[in-house]
C-alpha cells in the first residue's frame, strides 16, 4: 500500500493505469487505510480504468470517488462472463462503500429435502448445504405451500424427526403413528415402505420442486396403465387422482406454453428518487413458473439499468444455480455469457412473460413505497406535493396549500371559506371563514374577489408567511377572479389552480396556468387524492359555517337587535309571554316585574319607535 499525496500519488497511479493491460478482469480501488472500496468488472481493463480519472468525468459521485483512491489492485481472467462472475464474488465478499448493495431485508423460506437414511420435506429459513438440498428461496409464500402440500398428498413423506437408520428400523425401536393410519405417511420407521422405494419417491419430489411436474405426470400415467392392465382398478384410480393434483396445481401456476423450457426472465424499475432499483427474476420449466424472485439494489453510484440487470442476472443465476440457455430481457445487453442466448421478445409468449416479470417488478416497487409510507407517514405527503410539483412545474414544493369556496342560498347568508393545507395535511387552526360584506345578490366571482382581497391584504400587513399554490374550488372563472386580486391587484407571484367537477358534481380535472390548460392526472393517484381531500374539505367547512348562519337566521327573534337585552332576558320573556307580539301587549308593570325596570324601559322605548 502507497502513502503518497498529491503529484507523487497521480504519477503512482497513472503508472498502474499505464501497465493495465487491454483483457478482461476485475479491478479494485483502495483507500488510504487499504480498504477495498469500489470493485468493477472489465471487457478492457485499461481502458476502463482509464476512464474514471479523465478530466471530464460528469458524474459527482465518481468524481468523488476518484478522490479517495489511494491503490488499485486487478485480476486478469480469460473471459467477461469469468469477470461478472469475479466481480459478483468480490463485492459479497468486501461489501465495498462505493458499490451497489444488494437488500436482503427479509430472509425468504425455503423448501429443504434432508439427507437422512429416510429423509424429510419441509419449509425453513436456515440454509445448511451439508444437511440437504435447498430449493427456493420462496418471496411467494401461497407456492412454496402450494408445492409442499402437492408433494404431502402424492407421495406422503415422513415428518417426524425419529432417527430412523436401518439398525434402528431392523430392531423393531419404533410403533407407527397417527400420520400412518391417516394416510400422510408411509411408515418408513416400522419397514412399511422399503429405503428404495422410498429413495424413488424422494427423487420425484426433487423433480416436482425443480418444476419438471410434466415428466411426473407422464411416468404416472405409464403407472396408471400398468396397474389397470394387471386389473388392479383400486390402485390404478389412486394413481389417477395424483395426476389430477398436478393438472390442478398446473392450472393455478402460471403456465404460458409448454414448449417453453428452462428460461430466465429478468426486468427492472427504478424508484422514484432514483436512489433503488428493483429487479424481478423468473425461472421457466415446461411452461411453467418454477421461481419468482424480486429483489433490491441501493445505488450508490450513478450506475446505469444495463450495468444493474448485469449484475442481477450473475446474482439470481448463481444463487439458483440456473443452466438455462436463454435470457429474456427488456433492453439489449452489453454482456455475454457462454452459450447463453439474451432475447428481447415484441410478442408472442416470451413477450408475455416479460410482461409478467415487468408487472411483478412494479408491484413490488409499489409494496416498498407503501412499507416506506408506513414507517414515515410525512415522507409520503412530502413525495406527493413533489409529484404535484411535477406535475405544474412549479419553483418550489407546494408546502403550503390554501383552497377557497363560496356557499350561499340563492344569493342569501353569503358565506366563504379558506382551508390551508401544511406538508400536504389539514392545518385546522389557519382555517378561516368570511361573511360577504360587499355583494349583493348571487355573484360567486365577485364574492371570490372580496375573500381574496381580504385574505391576502391581511396575510401581508400580519407579514404572515403566503401560500405556495392557491386552489379555486371551481374552473377558469373561480381561476380568473383569484387572479385578477392576487396578481394584478396585489401583484403577489403566487401560482393558481383550480378543481372542475363533472356533470355529478366529482372532482374530474385539474386546471393551472393562465390560459388555463387541463393538467393530465390518473383518478387513482395519490395527487388526485390530495387534491379531491382538499377540495371536500374546502366544501364542507364551506357548507357547515353557512348551515349554522341560516339556522341562526331562522331562529332571529326583534329581540336580539334590542341593545342591553341579552340572551337570558330574551329566554325568559319568550318562556313568560310566549311571542314578542305578546310581550307588545302586556303592561309595562308585567315586564318590570319581570325583569325589571331598567331593561322594560328600554324595550318599551324599542316598540313606542318601531311604531
Amino acid at each position: 500500500m502507497q502513502d503518497n499525496t498529491g503529484q507523487d500519488l497521480e504519477a503512482y497511479l497513472k503508472g498502474i493505469i499505464s501497465n493495465l493491460p487491454e483483457t478482461p478482469g476485475c479491478y479494485q480501488y483502495l483507500n488510504e487505510e487499504g480498504t477495498v472500496i469500489y470493485v468493477g468488472k472489465a471487457k478492457n481493463l485499461k481502458r476502463r480504468v482509464s476512464s474514471y480519472f479523465r478530466k471530464d468525468v460528469k458524474s459527482l459521485k465518481t468524481a468523488i470517488l476518484t478522490t479517495k483512491i489511494r491503490d488499485i489492485r486487478y485480476v486478469v481472467v480469460k473471459t467477461e462472463e469469468d469477470a461478472l462472475l469475479l466481480e459478483n464474488n468480490l463485492i459479497k465478499r468486501y461489501k465495498p462503500r462505493y458499490n451497489v448493495l444488494l437488500k436482503d431485508d427479509k430472509t425468504y423460506p425455503s423448501i429443504c429435502v434432508t439427507n437422512e437414511y429416510f429423509p424429510r420435506v419441509f419449509k425453513t429459513r436456515q440454509i445448511n448445504k451439508r444437511g440437504g438440498t435447498y430449493f427456493g428461496p420462496y418471496s411467494h409464500l401461497p407456492s412454496m405451500y402450494a408445492l409442499l402440500e402437492l408433494v404431502k398428498k402424492i407421495y406422503p413423506i415422513r415428518t417426524c424427526h425419529l432417527n430412523l437408520t436401518a439398525e434402528n428400523i431392523r430392531s423393531g425401536k419404533f410403533k407407527v403413528c397417527l400420520e400412518y393410519h391417516i394416510k400422510n405417511c408411509k411408515a418408513p420407521c416400522t419397514g412399511h415402505i422399503s429405503h428404495e422405494e422410498y429413495a424413488k419417491n424422494i427423487e420425484a419430489v426433487k423433480q416436482i420442486l425443480r418444476g419438471n411436474t410434466q415428466d411426473i405426470k407422464h411416468e404416472l400415467a405409464k403407472q396408471m396403465e400398468e396397474l389397470a392392465a394387471q386389473l388392479r382398478f383400486e390402485e390404478a384410480q389412486e394413481v389417477k387422482d395424483k395426476i389430477t393434483l398436478i393438472d390442478n396445481y398446473r392450472a393455478k401456476s402460471e403456465v404460458v406454453s409448454n414448449i417453453l423450457n428452462n428460461i430466465d426472465v429478468f426486468s427492472i424499475d427504478e424508484s422514484a428518487t432514483g436512489k433503488e432499483a428493483y429487479i424481478n427474476y423468473l425461472h421457466i420449466t415446461n411452461g411453467c413458473i418454477n421461481q419468482a424472485f424480486t429483489f433490491e439494489y441501493k445505488k450508490r453510484l450513478d450506475e446505469t439499468k444495463e450495468e444493474l440487470l448485469a449484475l442481477g442476472i450473475i446474482e439470481m443465476r448463481e444463487r439458483y444455480k440456473s443452466t438455462s440457455r436463454e435470457i429474456i430481457v427488456p433492453f439489449e445487453m452489453d454482456m455475454e455469457l457462454g452459450g447463453v442466448t439474451f432475447t428481447i421478445p415484441q410478442k408472442g409468449d416470451k413477450r408475455k412473460l416479460l410482461e409478467l416479470s415487468m408487472m411483478n417488478v412494479k408491484q413490488y416497487k409499489i409494496d416498498r413505497l407503501k412499507q416506506s409510507d408506513k414507517l414515515n407517514p410525512q415522507q409520503r405527503y412530502t413525495r406527493v406535493l413533489k409529484e404535484l410539483q411535477g406535475l405544474l412545474k412549479l419553483d418550489k414544493t407546494p408546502m403550503h396549500i390554501e383552497c377557497f369556496d363560496n356557499s350561499s342560498t340563492q344569493g342569501a347568508e353569503a358565506v366563504a371559506a379558506c382551508v390551508v393545507f401544511k406538508g400536504g395535511k389539514p392545518s385546522k387552526n389557519d382555517y378561516r371563514k368570511y361573511v360577504i360584506k360587499t355583494v349583493n345578490g348571487q355573484d360567486d366571482y365577485a364574492s371570490m374577489r372580496e375573500v381574496v382581497y381580504r385574505r391576502y391584504t391581511r396575510l401581508i400587513e400580519e407579514q404572515s408567511a403566503l401560500p405556495d399554490l392557491i386552489v379555486a374550488d371551481g374552473g377558469k372563472g373561480q381561476m380568473e377572479a383569484i387572479r385578477q386580486i392576487v396578481r394584478d391587484e396585489l401583484h403577489l407571484d403566487i401560482p393558481i389552480a383550480g378543481l372542475a367537477k363533472d356533470g355529478k358534481h366529482r372532482t374530474s380535472e385539474l386546471l393551472f396556468g393562465f390560459p388555463q390548460v387541463v393538467i393530465g392526472m390518473k383518478h387513482d393517484s395519490d395527487v388526485f387524492r390530495l387534491l379531491t381531500r382538499l377540495q371536500d374539505e374546502v366544501h364542507r367547512f364551506a357548507i357547515t359555517f353557512h348551515k349554522a348562519k341560516r339556522s341562526k337566521a331562522q331562529v332571529h327573534s326583534e329581540l336580539d337587535d334590542i341593545k342591553g337585552i341579552g340572551p337570558k332576558t330574551k329566554d325568559a320573556l319568550l318562556k313568560k309571554f310566549k311571542s314578542v307580539k305578546r310581550i307588545k301587549s302586556v303592561s309595562y308593570e308585567e315586564i318590570s316585574n319581570l325583569i325589571g325596570e331598567n331593561k322594560a324601559k328600554l324595550l318599551t322605548e324599542h316598540f313606542i319607535a318601531r311604531d
